[in-house]
């Protein structure tokens, strides 16, 4: 872990609040959301530098990264949060990062598999997953393949895999399972398929407006509306082939303004101070060791964990999604 001084990193400025050095994070919208773990995120850090944090939402994951790419050097952010392990090597390609010089490991991760990148930082893991209401859907799938092939004329909203991370995972999960079949089992779900969205908090909105049977979201998601709504009726399907799993990281930025601050503020995500705040308010998996609540507890994880390698994504990601265009507006 990068040892810096307090002092060093956040000067109390005699001139008060207003000369505070700004912190600037891109992330995705429902992180930095009032609900989201980025209100309470800031409060924490605030209160161990005499700085301010300011979140800059977009629409999701994918969107970060061509944020970023658009604007180039001249970007105001000094790191980005919300990208993930199938954008790696796109977002490295892009020269606009540095390497973040943690030491992990060192935390006592509890990823699957660990982590050795030496770019970015996981802060939190989920699985891919179908969520649906038990009251309106009796007889969900039981597979991708079920989803996809049976008759039964369900209502599906998933997200666009050029802008979206959980859309970029089903589009991967769809080739993990389907492979160079891939492009009849999405022009298979089209028909089903309600609307594309840009981002996942529109497709999770349209889903609890009933506007679909199933929505693409996480397999943790349901321990939302257990926890914070007392309401048992919102279950992810379980998927006999397995679920794709993702991990959520972040990065520093090479032309930051505030470096040291930006580096403080990765070797704050680590503790226990950040990690305490997912499970709840992100609704993913810590990568810490921490205390779970009992709804994380209950939560199976996939019999299965499907993964592409970051290198198979970056090679194949403009032909997979090229082909997904194709099938889907047939």
């Amino acid at each position: 872990m990068i040892a810096i001084g307090f002092l060093a990193v956040c000067p109390l400025l005699a001139n008060g609040a207003e000369n505070r050095p700004t912190l600037t994070i891109y992330t995705y919208d429902s992180f930095a959301s009032d609900w989201g773990p980025g209100p309470k995120i800031k409060k924490a850090f605030e209160a161990q530098c005499q700085c301010e944090l300011k979140l800059v939402p977009l629409a999701d994951g994918v969107s970060l990264l061509n944020r970023l790419k658009m604007e180039g050097k001249k970007s105001t952010a000094d790191m980005v949060l919300g990208l993930d392990n199938n954008l790696l090597v796109a977002a490295k390609q892009s020269g606009l990062f540095v390497p973040h010089k943690l030491d992990v490991n060192a935390h006592s991760l509890t990823l699957p598999g660990g982590w050795k990148d030496d770019t970015f930082i996981p802060y939190d893991y989920g699985y891919f997953a179908f969520v649906y209401n038990t009251e309106k859907l009796k007889t969900p799938p039981k597979s991708l393949n079920e989803l996809i092939e049976s008759p039964e004329k369900w209502r599906v909203i998933y997200q666009d895999p050029r802008t979206s991370t959980p859309g970029l995972g089903l589009l991967l999960w769809m080739q993990k399972v389907y492979g160079d079949k891939a492009p009849q089992a999405w022009q298979k779900l089209a028909k089903k398929t309600v609307t594309v969205t840009k981002g996942w908090s529109d497709a999770y909105g349209l889903f609890l407006k009933g506007e679909a049977d199933l929505v693409l979201s996480y397999t943790t998601s349901p321990a939302y509306h257990v926890i914070e709504e007392k309401d048992n009726r919102y279950v992810a399907a379980s998927f006999s082939e397995g679920h794709y799993m993702q991990v959520e990281v972040a990065g520093l930025l090479a032309n930051s303004k505030q470096p040291e601050l930006a580096a403080k503020f990765m070797a704050f995500m680590m503790t226990p101070a950040f990690q305490q705040e997912i499970p709840t308010t992100n609704w993913m998996y810590p990568v810490i060791d921490i205390p779970l609540p009992e709804a994380f507890i209950q939560t199976a994880k996939p019999a299965a964990t499907l993964e592409f390698s970051p290198e198979d994504v970056a090679q194949h990601r403009s032909s997979w999604i090229q082909a997904w265009q194709n099938a889907v507006s047939r």
